[in-house]
């Protein structure tokens, strides 16, 4: 007999996974119409900085531009590791490698996203980070 919880949670899990793939790859493409349907906002990330707040996803994609840096060329995924989900929220605890167009790393960045399920669609809500 299978648990009806355990269900949810898988979907959640995946869900959250296939959040943090299209964000990857929106991000990648500089597609920032794709990246904000990756997101919840308002769209909260604590870094050394303070807390930002984006309101909409106007300027989202416009504003990490300007904190990865002219070299940056693109980001992968080093590893996504779950710390804690629920059928509605997902904590991952994540590090990601910011690369120059050569291969060559800027940085390793590790970060806790949070992702949610709201009206039906799951998006990061939420982000305390390490990177600038």
């Amino acid at each position: 007999m299978s648990d009806p919880a355990a269900g949810e949670l898988d979907k959640a899990t995946v869900a959250a996974l296939d959040v943090l793939d299209r964000h990857m790859a929106a991000l990648n493409a500089r597609d920032a119409e794709a990246l904000a349907a990756t997101l919840h906002f308002p769209h909260y990330r604590l870094s050394g900085a303070g807390m930002r707040i984006w309101g909409t996803p106007d300027r989202y994609f416009d504003d990490f531009r300007e904190r990865a840096g002219g070299d940056w060329h693109h980001s992968a995924w080093d590893f996504r590791n779950f710390i804690a989900a629920s059928a509605e929220k997902v904590h991952l605890d994540v590090q990601f490698t910011r690369y120059r167009a050569d291969g060559s790393a800027i940085a390793s960045y590790r970060s806790i996203w949070i992702v949610t399920r709201i009206d039906g669609r799951w998006g990061a809500q939420l982000r305390s980070s390490f990177a600038p």
